[in-house]
């Protein structure tokens, strides 16, 4: 089976997420998309990081009724912090079965040379969907990359978690249960 791997914080899952995986799922013959939570990325701060636990469960909630859709908490047992090369590593030992496509936005896939093992990730198959003000020259695109037109939606979890901490609404920016157990549960406040 062909999966689509979408690693992220994930902190909060919004909407944009999900349309990307759809749309990943709609222009290519995939099986499913994993949603693979991340505890810890060494590229990012972690100071407003949610509890990966409550990450997972947020994602969960989000993709609960779309089977194509499938959340994974590997990252959770693996040394921190989480590379994206021993996780897909650890995805093709334990999934032979299965070839593995990573997802990522043309953001994270300018920024690929500060990766660790860049020289193997970069021959992996990848997909690049564009993030506005990250635009990729043609010619550099690597074979094993497809690039593709994703709706541009300039959502981000900073913003996110910034409305909520100010009291103003989320809707729309995220499924409704997650707003739901964001509102019930004080999570970003």
């Amino acid at each position: 089976m062909k999966i689509g791997l979408l690693f992220g914080s994930f902190n909060p899952v919004h909407t944009g997420h999900l349309i990307i995986a759809n749309t990943v799922l709609n222009e290519l013959a995939f099986s499913k998309i994993w949603f693979v939570v991340s505890p810890q990325n060494p590229l990012k701060e972690n100071a407003s990081l949610l509890a990966a636990e409550k990450r997972l469960m947020l994602v969960e909630k989000a993709i609960n009724n779309d089977s194509r859709f499938a959340s994974s908490d590997a990252e959770f047992t693996l040394p921190l912090p989480s590379y994206t090369i021993d996780t897909l590593h650890y995805f093709e030992k334990q999934y032979p079965e299965h070839h593995f496509y990573l997802i990522m936005g043309s953001d994270s896939f300018l920024q690929l040379k500060k990766w660790k093992d860049y020289e193997t990730l970069i021959k992996k198959d990848i997909i690049v969907y564009q993030r506005p003000g990250f635009s990729m020259q043609e010619e550099s695109i690597p074979v094993n990359v497809i690039v593709i037109k994703s709706p541009l939606l300039n959502i981000s979890a900073t913003e996110i978690r910034t409305l909520v901490k100010t009291g103003k609404s989320i809707k729309y920016l995220v499924p409704e249960i997650v707003k739901q157990l964001i509102d019930n549960q004080s999570f970003y406040k």
